[in-house]
């Protein structure tokens, strides 16, 4: 009787050891004591916070090829692990200030400004035009820009930020409580561009950002980048680009003997009316300027089917973040971007060398191809740069998986992949979730629109399938309000702040588990025979057909 109970014992355990190792099938390739030295090492004071073309950036650039050689992933730019990137960047003078009327305003307590026009400086006096939201969607039937174009033209334009509202009547208006591309500051300078304006200035609140103003004027008041234009670039730019605080709205609003609240409540209708606010804005500009090459980091593992070799799963994670900037109230200027995005470099290294772990009979049949872009706190410039300037053709590209940020605090019951919604990609996602008795954690945050503020948006744009890897929110043991805490805090406190340190305090079996999930899913999409698509009826459709008929 002991023998037949020392036999089921013995056969449970190894029955209950085959479900573990079915379910977390490549955990043991990730070593959390890797992740945490690499996202230590990348976050330390002497990166300087990895801005583009620094030298603590570059240097971080170079690391990230050195890691890659070592495991043995090949460079993807003709010998090269580098992709020059040519940018140029702009350094607004802190005693920059705004007069509207015989009020001034105070550059970063009260608004903040740099210009697109890519030199040092910049004049303007502009008559104020409140325009809604700023907003031309035909497809909604919707347009804030009514009457002539003339009417805008050399015009400084202010407009809220995000999406007009729904309403009962349309409660799926511009998505509903989810954010448009429409809604995003970028969409809005590139919209008020193209109607000739010479500025913008867009009224911030904390409630339609997701974050405090303290973001807006460290995120603005250094460096500011774009990619260099050319001689033959014919892309209309903006003078001025600017935000400015609530508060400041009111008080511009009440010298043009106008109310922000009633105007604000008209944008949000489709007869809104621009409103010419009868005062001028003088600023001059003086900029600090700089023309620079930063670096984009590629390397590719060559897929083991002779024919889908040919045919790409790209991995994205951002290595830069803000540099040297504003103090914080301890004096730190070193913003490190631990978090955002050390922690995303990372994971997409410890999977390219997981890949490398993998046995021959487990390699992915398509090629993969490891992207590290800089410039994305600017703009998703890298990014952005690489969709123009592929280094594999964006036909052959099935997919793209982007890794912001990580987890530190634990295992989770679920796990998120923003943009799975949109493509076959869908199906995949469930399909490794279900293996492991996971659940899929939905965009909890859509009003934020985070589909359209990461490196996987540019490849969505250019009709690449997408998804940004988001961790879970239910820990295990753990109540939903912590995960609700830990959102609030970073957001509050040390989103692009010098608080994004390293903590001694964070864990790392969450980040195995995220990781483990996310190369079950770019395995599963680099060996079907299918390549992913986006659903017809998503707005990166006709973007997914392009590529392929061009």
């Amino acid at each position: 009787m002991i023998n037949r109970i020392i036999i089921l014992i013995l056969f449970a355990a190894v029955f209950s050891n085959t479900i573990f190792s079915q379910k977390n099938t490549f955990s043991n390739l990730f070593n959390e004591q890797d992740l945490k030295s690499t996202v230590k090492f990348l976050s330390d004071d002497g990166f300087e916070g990895r801005a583009p073309g620094s030298r603590g950036g570059e240097l971080a650039a170079k690391y990230i090829a050195m890691k890659l050689q070592s495991i043995g992933v090949k460079p993807a730019n003709n010998g090269s692990y580098f992709q020059p990137v040519s940018l140029v960047a702009v350094k607004a003078n802190p005693n920059t200030a705004l007069r509207i009327g015989d009020a001034e305003y105070k550059f970063g307590d009260e608004f903040v400004a740099f210009t697109g026009a890519q030199t040092e400086s910049v004049s303007l006096d502009s008559e104020l035009v409140f325009v809604g939201y700023g907003v031309d969607a035909p497809e909604q039937k919707w347009n804030d820009f009514k009457g002539n174009k003339e009417d805008y033209r050399g015009k400084i334009l202010v407009m809220m930020v995000n999406d007009p509202p729904p309403t009962t009547e349309e409660p799926n208006l511009f998505g509903g409580k989810a954010l448009t591309y429409y809604g995003r500051w970028t969409y809005k300078f590139e919209q008020a561009a193209r109607m000739g304006a010479a500025g913008v200035i867009l009224i911030h609140t904390t409630e339609s950002a997701g974050y405090g103003w303290n973001v807006v004027r460290t995120s603005n008041g250094g460096w500011r980048f774009d990619i260099a234009r050319t001689p033959d670039d014919k892309t209309p730019f903006l003078q001025m680009r600017s935000w400015m605080t609530e508060e400041t709205a009111r008080k511009v609003f009440n010298q043009a003997g106008k109310n922000l609240d009633t105007l604000r409540d008209a944008a949000k209708r489709r007869d809104f009316q621009p409103v010419k606010l009868g005062v001028n804005a003088k600023i001059d500009i003086k900029s600090e300027f700089k023309r620079l090459d930063s670096n984009n980091v590629a390397g590719i593992w060559e897929g083991s089917d002779a024919n889908l070799k040919n045919e790409f799963v790209a991995y994205t994670a951002h290595w830069d973040h803000l540099g040297v900037g504003v103090p914080n109230d301890k004096g730190d200027t070193i913003y490190n971007g631990a978090l955002d995005n050390a922690s995303g470099v990372a994971q997409i290294l410890a999977i390219a060398e997981a890949v490398s772990k993998l046995p021959k009979t487990q390699q992915p049949k398509r090629s993969q191809i490891y992207i590290f872009t800089t410039a994305e706190e600017q703009g998703l410039l890298g990014a952005e740069w690489y969709s123009r300037k592929p280094l594999v053709p964006l036909a052959k590209t099935v997919a793209n998986l982007n890794v912001d940020g990580g987890n530190f605090y634990g295992l989770t019951k679920n796990y998120g992949a923003l943009g799975a919604e949109r493509s076959s990609l869908w199906d995949t996602v469930q399909t490794v979730l279900k293996e492991r008795d996971l659940t899929y954690l939905a965009d909890n945050h859509p009003e934020q629109g985070y589909f359209f503020r990461s490196d996987h948006f540019p490849f969505a744009k250019v009709g690449v399938p997408a998804l940004s890897i988001r961790n879970g929110d239910e820990y295990v043991g753990k109540t939903k309000e912590f995960s609700d805490a830990l959102f609030n805090e970073f957001n509050q406190k040390h989103y692009h702040q010098p608080s994004d340190e390293f903590r001694e305090d964070w864990q790392f079996d969450g980040m195995v588990q995220t990781l483990e999930i996310t190369l079950a899913i770019g395995l599963k999409i680099s060996n079907e025979p299918e390549i992913p698509r986006y659903n017809e009826t998503d707005e990166f459709s006709a973007a997914d057909k392009k590529r392929f008929n061009n």
